[in-house]
Parts: C-alpha cells; structure tokens; sequence
C-alpha cells in the first residue's frame, strides 16, 4: 500500500479511495467474523462445560456486553484522539480476545476473553463506519460505508465456512497434546483462535492509512485534510469541502448534549431507534442461533451448520444490493422494501413452525428471505443513516450513542433467544421479531429524511433549517 503519511504534492486516486475504505471496512470483517463464530462453538463449548440455558446464553452474550462497555468509551476517544489510533485500539483487543479463547483453561477465562473481544468489536462497529462516512465523498459515501457491512457479512460467512470445515476434519488424525486438543478434542477452540489472522492484518494495515480529514479539520490540521482530501476527490472538491466545513456554525457545543437540543431530536431519535430496531428484528437469532433453529426444523448438526454457510453466502451476496443502489435509489426505498419483507419472512417462519411444517425445505428458504431482505437494508443502510445524520462537532460521541443502542438490542436478543426458544417455542420468537422489526416502516416514513448525495455540512444544515421553518 503508498505511503499515505507522505502529504505533499497529493493528487487524486479513486485507488487511495479504495485502499483506505477497505482496511477501515476490516474493522467490519472481524467483527462478523467474531459475531458469527460462536455459532459453530456454542453446542460443543455447552457440551464440554455442561452450561444450562442461561450459561449458553451468556457465553453467546458475555462478548454482547464488551461491546457495550466499548462502544461507551470509543466516542470520547476517537473525538479526542483521533479515529485512526481507535480502530487500532480495537485491533488489538481483537487479537489478544482471539488468542485468549483458544488457550483458555477454564469457562471463566473463556468469558473474559470473550469480553475483551467484545470490547474489540464495540469499538470497531463504532469508529470504523464513522471513519469511512467522513473520509468518502459525499457522491460515494453510501457505498463506502456500506463495504464496511459487506466487509461484515464476509466475515461472517467464512465464520461459517471455517466452522464448518474444522468440525467436519475433527476427527482427523492429530499429534497429542495442545494440537490435538485444538484441532480435535475440543476444536472450538481453533474456531474462535482462527480470528487472530485477520486480527493481525488488520492492525498492521491500520499503521499504513491516514487520520479522517473532517477530524483533522475539527482538530485545526488544515493542510494535512486539505492533502488527503485532495487524494481523495481531486483539488476542487477539496476546496468545496474545506469551505463547507468552515462555514459551519461553530457555535455548536462539542459536548454531547448539543444532541440533546430540539434542532437535533428527530436525529437523535433515529440514531437510538433505527440501530436499536435492526437488532431486535432477529438478525443475529439466525446467526447465533442458527444450526440450533436449523436442527429444530428436522436438519443434522452438519447439514445445519452447511444451512448456516448457505444463509452466510445470500447475506453477503444481497448486500451488494445495497453497494450498487444505495447513492442511486437513496436510503428510504430500501428501507421500505427491505424492512417490509423482513417482516413478512417473519411472519411466514412463525407460520411454518406452529403448523409443523418442519420437513422439507421450506423454514430454510424463509430464513434465506429475511436474511436477504436484511442484507440490503437494515444492515448498510443503518450504518450509512447514524453516520451521517449527526453534527460535525460532535459525530464521534453521537455515534457511539446510536451504536450503544444497536448492542443493547443485540445484548437482549443474544441473551434470550435460547430462553425464548425453550419457553415460547419457535413460532412465537419469530412472531415477536416481526412485532419488533415493523415500527422502522413508521420512522422510515416519519423520520428519516432521504440524504443521497449530500455532503455531512448539508446535512447538519437541513437539522437547523427545518427547525427554524417550525419555529
């Protein structure tokens, strides 16, 4: 990769544009990957530690609730420190988490490695969006951001796949000792150990990209944005940028209850509800849950986990729904089409199981809607929507908020998926994940407004605008 340190005499690359979207967007990978992992582990690591419902479900959950605790410091030190040294940050909780897990000597070292991952992915699903959303130019940012989900559901996928593969091959002939009880005896424990390669390139890349030039620009670092944004979308529209930004009320108070004011409501709203609601719908039922759902629906261990990769792939492949249309057809029609399908999908896996339906096919193919439904909506299009719609002067801590809301979501879901499923059965969990997804049609409709093509200054500017006119 160029030296991207290297400021002077910068011209501009659509392939510098790239190079750096993608090693942000890693951030996205290993979090899917982590995400996902535990999907293949949760059965074996229930069998080896005899954890009842509410263990299982905090092993899933604990790494939940790491990302909390993450998320709610990430705002506060990528507004004050920057958001690359963050991401890098994260880099190395994600490496130290992948490492801890595999050599664990007990559930409850197992738990707080798991919680340091958690931290990881806090962090990442926090800084890395927002780090693209201000780097990309505004033409492009909806499919900037949205590799960053892309980056996600490939990592969830070759979660799934390695999964896979390694519990298939953990019979296989091993040496004694550490290897074999990795690779064999106890194989989840090379699943979730597996991590700690992307982990690795992630950091070192990270030392190779430069700092966000909208945190430059608030930082008083004019020049140094001034380069990088010129690498980036050539020296007009760097100019254009940089006076957009400078012609910014910088009245605003950079502390974060600025958000809290009436010109920004609507926006606040959005960015507790919309992330918080992508997360209830049940998305991460399927994949944390998912050969468990699998397996009640009448498939194998194996064809439930070869299920999961199935679900992996359509995750991945409808996302590029979302990269090609998202700056063409805007934010709101996907929404609409997206969230109204997921509902309906809910609503039909429900169906299924309570009439018994549970042979042949069909759950699988009304899993792999929902799923599809979610991939070119929900997913990119909420972390295009929370990065964009919050102030320049306080977007860090803004977004941590809105994405302390995805994992609170998240959190419950992860906890009491497998409490649901034993006490209210599987018609009803999903019945309850429809009821959950449907009030995104209303804040789609009600709240959102359509921000393609807008610069982050334009943005800020329709708040007090809109504001004003009611006043």
């Amino acid at each position: 990769m160029m030296d991207t340190l290297k400021y002077t005499g910068a011209k501009k690359s659509s392939t510098y544009l790239y190079l750096v979207c993608l090693v942000a967007a890693l951030g996205g990978f290993l979090f899917g990957f982590d995400t996902a992992v535990i999907s293949g582990t949760v059965s074996l690591v229930k069998n080896d530690f005899s954890l009842d419902a509410v263990s299982e479900g905090w092993f899933v959950s604990c790494a939940l609730l790491g990302c909390i605790v993450g998320v709610s410091f990430s705002g506060k030190l990528s507004d004050k420190y920057g958001r690359k040294i963050v991401l890098i940050i994260s880099a190395v909780l994600f490496l130290a988490s992948a490492l801890g897990c595999m050599l664990s000597n007990s559930f409850t070292e197992l738990i707080i490695f798991r919680l340091i991952g958690g931290l990881g992915i806090g962090v990442a699903s926090m800084v890395s969006p927002l780090y693209i959303s201000e780097f990309s130019p505004s033409r492009y940012r909806g499919m900037m951001v949205s590799l960053y989900q892309l980056a996600l559901t490939i990592g969830i996928v070759l979660a799934y796949f390695s999964n896979a593969y390694l519990a298939n091959h953990a019979n296989d002939t091993y040496a004694g000792g550490s290897m074999h009880t990795i690779f064999s005896a106890e194989v989840w424990r090379a699943m979730l150990g597996l991590g700690a390669l992307p982990a690795a390139i992630f950091l070192v890349s990270l030392f190779m990209v430069p700092e966000s030039p909208r945190w430059l620009l608030l930082k008083g670092q004019k020049e140094k944005a001034r380069a990088i944004l010129i690498k980036i979308d050539g020296p007009d529209a760097a100019v254009t940028e940089i006076k957009a930004f400078e012609e910014q009320d910088d009245s605003d108070d950079t502390s974060l209850k600025e958000l809290f004011k009436p010109v920004y409501r609507k926006a606040l709203w959005i960015g507790l509800l919309l992330p918080f609601l992508s997360q209830v719908c049940g998305i991460n039922a399927v994949i944390y849950y998912g050969p468990r759902i699998l397996e009640q629906a009448g498939f194998t261990l194996n064809s439930a986990l070869g299920g999961q990769v199935t679900i992996g792939l359509v995750n991945v492949v409808f996302t590029f729904v979302a990269i090609f249309t998202i700056d063409k057809w805007g934010r709101k029609p996907l929404l609409f089409a997206g969230v109204g399908g997921a509902v309906i999908s809910l609503l039909i896996i429900g169906a299924l199981f309570a009439l018994g339906v549970t042979s042949g096919p069909w759950i699988l193919i009304f899993i792999l809607a929902f799923i599809s439904c979610f991939a070119f909506s929900f997913g990119p299009v909420c972390w295009v929507v929370v990065g964009e719609i919050f102030p320049n002067a306080i977007r860090g801590k803004a977004m941590a908020l809105a994405t302390l809301s995805l994992w609170i979501g998240n959190f419950l879901v992860g906890q009491l998926t497998p409490v649901m499923l034993e006490g209210l059965g599987s018609s009803w969990t999903f019945w309850l994940f429809a009821i959950c997804c449907s009030p995104a049609l209303w804040i789609t409709w009600k709240l959102i407004p359509e921000t393609k093509g807008r610069s982050l200054e334009n943005i800020e500017n329709y708040w007090k605008e809109t504001y004003k006119a009611k006043a």
